[in-house]
């Protein structure tokens, strides 16, 4: 099944009335690429959310770069295949200390009560527990994290 973001996302809301706190890990949909309950590791230490993306192919499209790439859900699930215009590159330095240069899509991300447009990075993270990432400017929108908690927004069968 492909997802494709056009270069025209719907413009949401972008910060919330009341602070919403959240564990050190909690679950995210991106509607956008039709996914839901992915698991993702709040990290108060980068900038940019990240997102797990495999077979990630630029192309251009009507004059504009965009790019492919597969969203592995494993244990049994079928992959999400998705294209996105790209936003930009951002150089990024990874976990175990490179630099490298990822492809910045935007995309709708949900949080908890809080739907909005933000920017994901593309990277394998194959090797990371959590196949997103939550960073910095997505939780500047009203998130509080409580970092002695986890799925404080609900789990898998709640929600």
């Amino acid at each position: 099944m492909a997802h494709t973001i056009t270069p025209k996302v719907k413009r949401l809301r972008t910060k919330l009335k009341e602070p919403c706190e959240i564990g050190w890990c909690e679950l995210i949909d991106l509607p956008g690429f039709g996914v839901k309950n992915l698991h993702a590791k709040v990290d108060t230490g980068a900038a940019t959310s990240s997102l797990h993306a495999t077979r990630i192919k630029p192309f251009d499209k009507n004059g504009q770069q965009f790019v492919k790439f597969t969203i592995p859900m494993g244990s049994g699930v079928p992959d999400y295949h998705c294209e996105a215009l790209v936003y930009g590159q951002r150089r990024i330095k990874s976990s175990n200390g490179v630099m490298q240069t990822r492809y910045v899509v935007e995309t709708v991300m949900k949080l908890g009560p809080l739907e909005w447009v933000g920017h994901m990075t593309l990277a394998n993270r194959q090797s990371m527990i959590f196949p997103v990432l939550i960073g910095r400017r997505a939780l500047k929108r009203g998130f509080l994290v409580n970092s002695a908690r986890r799925w404080m927004l609900g789990r898998h069968e709640e929600r």
